[in-house]
């Protein structure tokens, strides 16, 4: 298993690194909250990581934190639950708001989640209810500061584009403004 990487950040491609240990480069999927965290391309690095190994690949999940690792494999425990879905969910609510959801029985605000139906959400209250209460109310220690820029892309990805298009095309816009920059964005991947 590979715990951890830290080395230079040599590529970020929507929601993917690549980073380079001593020659050897490691392409990881992150959550949108890990990917926002991620410092310049050339800048050195660390990610808490996840090894997923199937029988026809082998994919590996980066967490800026030890406290969002804990959850994704939490997630991963719930039946129906993969690697992928789980990510999805990191990347779109904060550890301590889905550990107070979970352990608060907060059905609406579970299946309001990317791919989390109301049976799913009751699935993983019923499943993870006692398992997450050391999690409820911690703040995930991660230096984010997300900038326009990344909550565009993030807006994006949940549209459903993908996240190396809507990267590709934010980060060609100038500006601070959220509607702006979405809206420009939305005409160049539409147009």
């Amino acid at each position: 298993m590979i715990y951890r990487l830290s080395g230079t950040l040599i590529m970020k491609d929507g929601g993917k690194v690549a980073v380079d240990v001593n020659g050897v480069a490691y392409y990881v999927s992150l959550s949108m909250n890990s990917y926002a965290a991620m410092p310049a391309v050339g800048e050195c690095t660390e990610l808490f990581t996840y090894l997923a190994v199937k029988e026809d690949a082998l994919s590996l999940f980066g967490f800026t934190t030890l406290d969002e690792r804990a959850l994704f494999l939490l997630l991963n425990t719930v039946s129906k639950i993969g690697p992928k879905l789980a990510l999805t969910i990191l990347g779109s609510i904060g550890a301590g708001e889905l550990a107070g959801a979970v352990v608060g029985g907060d059905l609406d605000r579970l299946s309001r989640l990317p791919g989390i139906g109301r049976k799913t959400a009751e699935r993983i209250v019923l499943e993870l209810k006692d398992k997450m209460k050391p999690y409820e109310g911690i703040m995930v220690a991660t230096p984010v500061q997300r900038s326009v820029h990344d909550d565009v892309i993030s807006a994006l990805c949940n549209l459903g584009y993908k996240p190396a298009d809507a990267d590709r095309i934010v980060h060609s816009l100038k500006g601070d403004d959220f509607n702006a920059i979405l809206k420009q964005a939305l005409a160049r991947l539409n147009g």
